[in-house]
Parts: C-alpha cells; sequence; structure tokens
C-alpha cells in the first residue's frame, strides 16, 4: 500500500552516509530531515601493517573511507558485508570486491568458505566499537584474522531548531544499534509518541524497546533497500 502523501523522514545516520540515505528517501517522493545522531571521527596516528594480510573485511563504509584515507594499498581481495559497502570500496578504487548482501555473520561465512583461496590474514578495519562480532567468528573457522581501530562513532547533538521540528516528523530510519541508543536517549527527554521507527535490524531496534513510538518495525533483510521499503508499507 502506497503513501497518499510524501512523509518526513528523519535520517539519524552518521554523514556522509546520511546523505546519501536522503537522496534515496527523496528519490521515493518523500521528505528527508538530515539530522544525524551520530558523528564519524577519525583517529589520528593508526598504523596499517599489511605483513601476511592478504585480505580486507569491511562491514561499514565508513571503515572503508577510512582505510583508504590511512592506505594507499588497492590491491588486496576485499570482503563487504553488504552491496553500500561493497560500493564504497570500488569507489575509492579496490577491484577485487565481493558482497555478502546480508550482516556480520554472512560475511564471516563468505571469508571462511574462501579461507584456502585467500591464503594468509584478513584485516578488519574499523570503528572502535565494532557492530558484531566479525573476528570472533573468523577465529572460530580458523581464519586467521587482525582487527585494526581507525575511527569512532560519537552522539552528535542536535541543534534548537531540529528539536523544534521532531514534532513535524513522520518516520524515524535507524541503521545501526549504536544511533539507535542515542536515538533512544533523544527521545527519553523529548519524547514523540506519534514517530515510527524503522530499523536495519531486529538488532538495531533493541535500544529502543523501553522507549514509546507509534511503531517499531525492522527490515526483514539488513540492506537499506529492505529498510527504505518499509517506509510506504502500512503497519
Amino acid at each position: 500500500m502506497s503513501t497518499p502523501h510524501p512523509l518526513k523522514i528523519w535520517i539519524t545516520r552518521a554523514q556522509p552516509g546520511a546523505d546519501a540515505t536522503a537522496a534515496r528517501v527523496r528519490a521515493l517522493g518523500h521528505l528527508p530531515f538530515v539530522f544525524p545522531l551520530l558523528a564519524v571521527r577519525m583517529l589520528e596516528g593508526a598504523e596499517i601493517d599489511l605483513t601476511g594480510v592478504k585480505a580486507l573485511a569491511f562491514t561499514s563504509a565508513n571503515g572503508v573511507r577510512a582505510f583508504a584515507d590511512a592506505s594507499t594499498d588497492r590491491t588486496l581481495q576485499v570482503f563487504a558485508v553488504g552491496a553500500a559497502t561493497a560500493q564504497a570500496a570500488k569507489d575509492v578504487g579496490f577491484r577485487r570486491v565481493l558482497s555478502a548482501d546480508g550482516d556480520v555473520g554472512a560475511l564471516a561465512e563468505r571469508i571462511a568458505a574462501r579461507r584456502a583461496e585467500i591464503g594468509g590474514a584478513v584485516l578488519h578495519p574499523g570503528a572502535a566499537e565494532l557492530a558484531g562480532d566479525l573476528a570472533g567468528a573468523l577465529e572460530r573457522a580458523n581464519v586467521e584474522v587482525r582487527t585494526l581501530t581507525l575511527y569512532d562513532t560519537g552522539p552528535a547533538t542536535l541543534s534548537e531548531r531540529e528539536l523544534e521540528l521532531l514534532g513535524e516528523v513522520d518516520v524515524a530510519l535507524v541503521h545501526s544499534a549504536k544511533g539507535a541508543q542515542a536515538l533512544a536517549d533523544v527521545l527519553s527527554v523529548h519524547p514523540q509518541a506519534n514517530l515510527r521507527i524503522l530499523g536495519l535490524s531486529k538488532a538495531v531496534l533493541a535500544p529502543l524497546s523501553g522507549t514509546v513510538a507509534a511503531a517499531k518495525v525492522f527490515a526483514p533483510f539488513p540492506l537499506e533497500a529492505a529498510l527504505l521499503n518499509l517506509i510506504d508499507r502500512s503497519t
């Protein structure tokens, strides 16, 4: 069932992904409100040692961008958690890119299945607080894995004007559990009982379990396309 009028959609994710999501929301005929609840902060002085590394594993586009800023190497095989992360890897110059089109578990399975082909260590560049335990899953599958912290995400402060506009928002899109926690913190002070919250997965919405909302719905697959498909779906 299609929506009879444009909805006002709150994009809560950090930049630069927020603008990309906003463009997709706009293409669906809705009005994006880009009010990020998280901010990405690159860490300075990170040393990248690729000795023995035969592949890279990315669980976010931010991880791709952080690695690309810190290293000029584009020769390694890349395993990406989903299509958006895979596209980010291609955009910065990687040519051998495989997408798991799923979650961290699917990514671990894809890498483990190619363990012999990889023939060395897998480096997982990412945030200080990683979504999911990719390293643990790979270790259990006897894949040599290293993690590398290149950035962190922290809460972003909404302006007074943004807080005033929250009452006009129909839907909030949430891409990560950390973003969901930031949303829960905001709504605990500025409740929006009529807000419909859409999450990338069930796990993503978990921090919002105690938050009052008109609806909390998660995508059937952890892909942004599936998340955006929920906007026009009746609840």
